[in-house]
């Protein structure tokens, strides 16, 4: 089913359930996927466009997280990490630790390279194939400790 379809259907059961914050983070997520099919792209939402949005919404919230802690203000952040955990309902699985290190080395392995100057060779492939799988801080933290970087 079509993210957006299941957010409008996700909506309308946090309504009848009364569900306030659930139904405000819907809203934002409905919100994104409208100003999408306006932006005169010309063509349908495809899965990759769905995890752009869903992680750009997702950053959204951890940066809104951090800020809110930093300044003491705790209520807020609460409120932030609810809606987090809301998007990331319709994220793909993440992926854990042991499975991202399988894939960096596999792709070290393809690009032949090891230490600190190969980052790029394989930061970029990693990057491609765990879009929406995995936060890209846990990647290159991982791509960085097996090249042996800092």
């Amino acid at each position: 089913m079509a993210l957006e379809q299941l957010i409008s259907d996700d909506v309308k059961t946090a309504m009848k359930a009364g569900e306030k914050l659930r139904l405000e983070t819907l809203r934002s997520i409905r919100a994104a996927i409208l100003e999408f099919n306006k932006s005169g792209i010309g063509r349908d939402m495809e899965d990759a466009d769905e995890i752009k949005l869903l992680n750009s919404l997702a950053k959204k919230r951890k940066d809104s997280i951090e800020i809110y802690q930093n300044a003491g203000r705790q209520v807020e952040a609460d409120k932030e990490k609810t809606e987090l955990a809301i998007i990331m309902e319709y994220m793909p699985k993440q992926l854990t630790e042991d499975e991202i290190k399988e894939v960096v080395k596999k792709n070290m392995e393809a690009a032949g390279v090891s230490g600190p100057s190969a980052l790029g060779k394989v930061m970029g492939p990693t990057m491609k194939e765990l879009a929406g799988k995995a936060d890209g801080n846990l990647i290159q933290k991982i791509v960085k400790e097996m090249l042996g970087i800092g």
